[in-house]
Formats: C-alpha cells, sequence, structure tokens
C-alpha cells in the first residue's frame, strides 16, 4: 500500500486537474498551484480529443463535462490543392472531440474544483526544498507549501523540469507559428469532418463548426522563433496580411484568411516539440504532461497523452509505496508510447511545405497512400484504442537476480 498521502501540482492547464483529480480518486489529497491569474489566463484557439484521451477522463468523471463543450467529428479528409481524398477512420472508436483550449481548461478547472481540489492562482514556482519525507515548494509571493511529492504539470517550460534536470532539453521550434480563427466562409465545406489542407505555401486545416462558421488553424512557416507573448505583441493587422499572402491562392484557405478580421484572430505562438528528455523524475518530484513529452500539433494527440499519464500516474502513486517506485512505474508505462507517437508526428512535420513539385507528388501517390500507409489501423488503431485499467493494481519492476 502506497505511503503517499499528499501531493503538490504545479500547473493549473489540462495535466494538471487531471492528475489532481485522479489522485483525489486514489486517495491522495492533491492541491494545484497555477502561475496565472485564471484556469484559463490567455489560451485560445481549439484542439482535438482522441478517443482514448476521453475514456481517460471517463475515469475522472470528466468524459461527459467535456463532450458537453465539444463538436463531435467523425471523418477526415486530406486536400492538396483542389483535390480532396478521404482518409478512412476507425469504424469502432468514437469520433474526435473538437474543444476551445480555453473553454477546456475551465471545465477540467470546474471538474476538479467539485470533486473538492483545491485549486490556488497567482502562485509562480521559484525553487524547492527537498527533505528526507516531504517536498517544499516555494512561489514568488513568498509563500509555501509542504506534500509527499510534488508534481510537474507546468507545461512545455516547466520550471520543475529544470529543478529534476538542470541539464534537461528544452521545447524545439517546429519553424511554424501557430493561428486559429473561426470565421464566415462561402466555400462548400464538408460536414462533420477535419480537413487537413496542403496549400500552395503552407499548410492549414478546418472544419465546420456547426453555427455557420468555419474554424480554421494555421501553421505558418516562420524562420524566426516567437513566444507566445512576442507574437501577440506584433499588431494582427500584420498578421493578417501575411496569412493573406500565404494562403490567398488556395482554396478555401484565401477566403478564411481574407474574412478573418483582428477580433477574430487567436495567436499561439511558437509550435514547438519536445525532445526525449532523459528523467522524468528525482526524488520526490515527478513531471507529466507537456512538461515531459510534448508532441507537435501534428500528432493530434498531445492533450490526450496529457490527460493519460496524468491518470497513469495516479495510478502508480496509489499503489506503489514510495515515491520513486511510483515513478519508475509511471515512467516505464508511458515512455514508449509517447515518444513513439512524438515521432510519428514528426515525420508529418517535414511534409507541411512540400513545394510545388512536392504538392504534384502527394497528388499522385495520395489515392495509394491513404489505402497503405494511412491505413488507419496502422496509424491510429494502437493510439486511439489505448485505454487505462483503472482498477488493476499497478505492479512494480521485478528486481532481476
Amino acid at each position: 500500500m502506497s505511503r503517499i498521502r499528499s501531493a503538490l501540482v504545479v500547473g493549473g492547464g489540462i495535466a494538471g486537474p487531471v492528475a489532481a483529480t485522479a489522485l483525489l480518486k486514489a486517495g491522495i489529497d492533491a492541491r494545484v498551484y497555477e502561475a496565472y491569474p485564471g484556469p484559463s489566463y490567455g489560451i485560445g484557439s481549439g484542439l482535438a480529443l482522441a478517443p482514448n484521451g476521453v475514456a481517460a477522463l471517463d475515469i475522472v468523471g470528466a468524459g461527459d463535462p467535456v463532450r458537453g463543450i465539444a463538436q463531435p467529428v467523425s471523418k477526415m479528409m486530406l486536400s492538396v490543392g483542389r483535390t480532396r481524398h478521404h482518409v478512412p477512420t476507425l469504424r469502432d472508436e468514437p469520433p474526435l472531440q473538437l474543444v476551445d483550449r480555453a473553454e477546456l481548461h475551465q471545465t477540467l478547472h470546474d471538474h476538479a474544483v467539485a470533486a473538492g481540489v483545491p485549486v490556488e492562482f497567482d502562485k509562480r514556482l521559484v525553487g524547492v526544498d527537498e527533505h528526507a519525507d516531504a517536498v517544499t515548494a516555494r512561489f514568488a509571493d513568498g509563500s509555501t507549501a509542504t506534500a509527499d511529492v510534488l508534481i510537474g504539470a507546468d507545461g512545455i517550460r516547466s520550471t520543475v523540469r529544470g529543478l529534476i534536470d538542470p541539464n534537461a532539453p528544452g521545447p524545439r521550434y517546429t519553424g511554424m507559428l501557430g493561428f486559429g480563427a473561426a470565421t464566415e466562409c462561402d466555400a462548400e465545406i464538408p460536414a462533420d469532418t477535419m480537413v487537413f489542407a496542403f496549400g500552395q505555401k503552407a499548410y492549414y486545416l478546418y472544419w465546420s463548426t456547426g453555427d455557420g462558421q468555419v474554424f480554421w488553424g494555421a501553421n505558418l512557416p516562420h524562420k524566426q522563433y516567437l513566444t507566445l507573448s512576442e507574437a501577440r505583441a506584433v499588431p494582427a493587422s500584420h498578421w493578417l496580411s501575411i496569412l493573406r499572402d500565404t494562403y490567398g491562392a488556395d482554396t478555401p484557405g484565401g477566403e478564411l484568411a481574407r474574412n478573418t478580421t483582428e477580433e477574430q484572430l487567436e495567436v499561439t505562438g511558437g509550435l514547438h516539440i519536445m525532445p526525449p528528455v532523459p528523467h522524468w523524475y528525482r526524488g520526490r518530484m515527478v513531471l507529466v504532461g507537456d512538461a515531459v513529452h510534448a508532441p507537435s500539433n501534428s500528432s493530434g494527440q498531445g492533450a490526450s497523452l496529457a490527460i493519460e499519464s496524468a491518470v497513469q500516474l495516479a495510478r502508480c502513486l496509489r499503489d506503489l509505496p514510495e515515491p520513486e517506485a511510483a515513478f519508475a512505474a509511471y515512467e516505464r508505462l508511458r515512455r514508449g508510447r509517447v515518444e513513439g507517437i512524438a515521432m510519428r508526428a514528426a515525420k508529418i512535420n517535414n511534409s507541411k511545405t512540400p513545394g510545388p513539385v512536392g504538392r504534384k507528388i502527394m497528388n499522385l501517390l495520395m489515392p495509394l497512400m491513404v489505402k497503405t500507409v494511412m491505413n488507419p489501423e496502422k496509424t491510429m488503431g494502437a493510439e486511439q484504442r489505448y485505454r487505462i485499467d483503472w482498477d488493476s493494481p499497478v505492479q512494480s519492476e521485478p528486481v532481476l537476480a
């Protein structure tokens, strides 16, 4: 039986509230500390939750609240120039759930609070003090908090990751900036379908929101890396001018870009991918979610993997007596899966700016690719059918003689 009775969760985005709710379900008191003033502060644009991620939310009772704010999309399509190719899907799996990121953060926060998880805002972590049987977090406002373990759910620029390993790698820039908007479009948009479009100059995706508008997300090639704050400091009019030039010759990309207003445009900054992190834990500290594994947005699994890891970490802390054994089991359960998905996504990134010759080749090969390498069983089967057996006890790694 676990001797762990309390946990500090640093980060209130996606993984943090889910981890805290799962820990509470496991009989461990957990409190969330968020650096920003609120649960959806400065967060925008949309994301897709895969069936495996929603199934993990069901374990902590958050599946239905999230479905309540989501738009299900059961079909996918690839568009290269003016040619569209239907992508087979897993017929026996639930549809993707498309959500606004800010709404998702708020919903997970509300669910955690309703479950009994205390959440404190304006708590930016600046350091930790490690003890033999506990860990103390120190915050920028001078306050402290102590518990048996500390969980770093503090995102891609994790402070906790640096405390665990000062030499840990940081996120790598993919060479693209992210933008999103919901706007009007007169072009024929396939219903209940997410379209992945390879335009003449850049990649974008879009879907009908069902209320007369179309959501589109742009992956804009940009040599200079910009943080979210830096990208948002640039006038929206400047970005719209670049987006209209980049996507202007595409259908419906050009219309979407021209119809997007400054008020509608969501700037999400540089797109990242995390390289493999050597050390997921040290002592009584451990990482979860984007702090330790953040595949590029091409994976379609970033948020779902964060949710899975949060639940699996709670299982391990529930079933194993000491932090080190629990953290080792957690890493053993998760590392291979998340790094495999990250590698797949990295390959997709390389195809997002194919150029004129590349587009012609893609058009010629796409029908064959849809039937072979893009077969849903090969690309999505193991990813989306993954389910966590919450009731099954986690075993520690056997000691070899």
